[in-house]
């Protein structure tokens, strides 16, 4: 039996590290080469009920009181920063980043723990004008913020630090004790966190760490009934799907998306060309906002192509651990074909294949460009999740417009244009929780608001954001 890269001490319930599961053990594999990254716990109900209880008891205990919360959120920050390395390792092995990505990930993940310990030390309540109306002559008033309730946090593969990151942070800033359910395919960088967290006196109860499959661990949460708050970061399908059987509880959701890019003439088609040559292929293309339909005004377009295309074909491909490595493997052979497939159906469709489209011997898609696709292609209408851009030709700018918004998408978009008019049209008419000006749509910053509308979701992450939806206001009235 292969020896794992990490041993974990099991998952994480009511302060005690439980080292099998109701369902046994999970092996974690890596999606490059299939070697054995660890083994898991493989939760079910019983265990989730477990964790659940041992939050709600938590909650009900109130003893993790906010200086002490502020304390080991800037602690955690600080380990972070520590074992960048060590993190940066587990993320690049177990999801296949590229590990000079993944150290990226790793940075992310300090800050957004700092944000939110700096958050925790000034949300506030504030003062109602009692005495403005003559039913409230004679009273004081103010608003408390209180914890919403238990939190399940239910995160992706993609970012397997920092987007349990930006679960777990507000939660704890809050007040708001939390059962997560890593991805399934990536738990091991979840459970160093919890670890870490553990060992800087996170008291019992006040985070749990279920590991299982998703149509067990995430339905039992999802329909718990001492469950407040639901935080689900994953596809359209799975989320509302979930915000469907918890009707009655907060679901907040941040969703995916087939982000585009519209470059005008005039603008910076070369700066555009050059991020939207990492843009659309970082981690593979596996990002919400991963950068997808590419509209390129036809008086720019054959420069831009041409620089865009040549830049995708210095991409390195290969093993994420190679410092060099730029692409690696899709989280599994499943999804290598079916971005494979959804390529082929565009080429099928008329659309033009300009570099890429094809598998290596180390079964890694090569990173792909492809001109023409049809509005109806999945290529195009829907979220590859892939390293895949399509690029397409306008003429007139509120086409570009039109073709941006024609998506059941609304994460976020980009816009490349030195013309101040149009960059406020833009802003005015792109149905998108964030549109970037002179910058690609996949680009985030972990202290902005982020999320997106329509099947993208309904919520805005960001520390600040977070804890303002995991908390409740409390009126306190005072009548002498």
């Amino acid at each position: 039996m292969d020896d794992p890269h990490f041993t974990l001490q099991g998952m994480l319930i009511d302060g005690e590290w439980v080292p099998s599961g109701e369902h046994g053990m999970a092996e974690v594999h890596a999606p490059y080469d299939g070697g054995l990254v660890a083994r898991v716990p493989a939760a079910g109900r019983r265990e989730v009920d477990r964790a659940v209880h041992a939050a709600r008891e938590a909650l009900r205990r109130g003893d993790f009181s906010r200086v002490d919360r502020i304390r080991v959120l800037e602690q955690t920050a600080a380990a972070l920063n520590d074992r960048q390395d060590h993190f940066a390792r587990a993320i690049s092995l177990e999801s296949a980043k590229p590990i000079k990505t993944a150290r990226v990930e790793a940075a992310r993940a300090v800050e957004t723990f700092a944000f939110a310990a700096a958050e925790a030390r000034r949300f506030a309540g504030h003062m109602v004008p009692m005495d403005a109306s003559a039913a409230g002559a004679g009273k004081t008033a103010f608003t408390l913020k209180v914890p919403v309730g238990v939190v399940a946090a239910i995160s992706p593969f993609n970012f397997p630090l920092n987007l349990v990151a930006h679960k777990l942070a507000p939660a704890l800033a809050a007040g708001c004790p939390v059962v997560l359910k890593p991805a399934s395919q990536t738990p091991v960088s979840a459970l160093l966190l919890a670890e870490l967290l553990q060992g800087l006196g996170v008291p019992k109860g006040w985070l749990n760490v279920v590991t299982g499959g998703g149509s067990v661990v995430g339905d039992a949460l999802a329909t718990h009934e001492d469950v407040a708050y639901i935080t689900f970061t994953g596809s359209s399908e799975v989320g509302w799907a979930m915000a469907a059987k918890a009707a009655r509880k907060k679901v907040r959701l941040e969703l995916g998306s087939n982000s585009p890019l519209i470059v005008d003439a005039p603008g910076d088609w070369e700066t555009a060309a050059s991020k939207a040559g990492v843009a659309g292929f970082s981690h593979a293309g596996q990002s919400c906002i991963s950068t997808q339909r590419i509209y390129v005004h036809e008086d720019v377009a054959d420069d831009f192509i041409e620089s865009l295309v040549s830049k995708v074909e210095r991409l390195v491909v290969g093993d994420p651990m190679d410092g060099r490595t730029d692409v690696s493997s899709l989280i599994s052979h499943q999804d290598t074909d079916r971005v494979k497939e959804w390529i082929d159906e565009a080429v099928a469709a008329g659309a033009k294949l300009l570099c890429g489209g094809e598998i290596d011997e180390h079964g890694v898609l090569k990173p792909t460009v492809v001109e023409g696709a049809p509005p109806t292609v999945r290529l195009q209408s829907e979220e590859v999740f892939g390293p895949v851009v399509t690029v397409n030709r306008y003429r007139d700018f509120d086409e570009a417009l039109t073709s941006a918004n024609d998506s059941r998408y609304g994460l976020q978009a980009g816009v490349f244009t030195s013309d101040v008019g149009k960059a406020l049209k833009a802003a005015r008419t792109l149905e998108f929780g964030g549109v970037l000006i002179n910058d690609v749509p996949t680009s985030r910053a972990d202290q902005q608001p982020y999320g997106g509308v329509k099947d993208s979701g309904n919520t805005r992450e960001g520390p600040a954001y977070a804890i303002e939806e995991m908390t409740e206001l409390r009126l306190v009235s005072l009548q002498p």
